[in-house]
């Protein structure tokens, strides 16, 4: 049954993740990850190897969801307009004198996402160009959704207004403890 891509609230597509182990040129680290490369529509994979050529190795690491929502095409319309254009792959690493492989978190084309996972300073942001399909696929999504918003700028409040308070004072209420009340007759207006 073919969906109408229009109508729906979001689409998804499966991504593959290519990841690249390779040694460390310092004393700290043994192992640098990176990620380099997308596989669009790919199959699951769980740390497939692809290639191998001496201790550098290239993955199929992860496939994970490439979700595209109608309410983040500002977002995705940043990651288009960049240069070059890139979907966003997040990398967890495994714990300090572990031997585990780096976890592929999420793979995002929200340029926002990526920047609140690079901002808790613990995970790894890759930002990986976008081949064409995405490219096409994303930049169609984007332009049956996006919808542009007006810039409203906001005016100052007058400050006498806001210091201004209603009933309060009245004159006109006998009872300084009820000074909500209204008065009750015409007469009560001059007392």
């Amino acid at each position: 049954m073919m969906r109408d891509v229009t109508s729906s609230k979001s689409v998804t597509m499966p991504v593959g993740a290519i990841v690249r182990k390779s040694p460390a040129t310092n004393r700290w680290t043994k192992w640098i990850w990176a990620v380099t490369g997308l596989l669009p529509g790919a199959g699951p994979g769980h740390w497939q190897i692809l290639r191998s050529d001496g201790e550098t190795v290239e993955y199929h690491a992860a496939t994970l969801p490439l979700t595209l929502y109608r309410t983040d095409t500002e977002a995705y319309l940043t990651s288009l307009n960049g240069v070059p254009p890139s979907i966003f792959v997040v990398l967890r690493p495994a714990p300090a004198g572990s031997t585990d492989y780096p976890q592929v978190l999420t793979i995002t084309a929200s340029a926002y996402e990526a920047q609140d996972y690079a901002d808790n300073g613990e995970d790894i942001v890759e930002r990986i160009p976008m081949p064409e399909g995405l490219r096409a696929w994303i930049g169609q999504f984007v332009q049956d959704h996006h919808t542009e918003e007006l810039f409203v700028k906001r005016k100052r409040r007058d400050y006498l207004a806001v210091e201004k308070e209603d009933g309060i004072g009245d004159k006109r209420v006998r009872q300084p403890a009820d000074v909500f009340r209204s008065p009750r007759t015409v007469r009560d207006i001059g007392k």
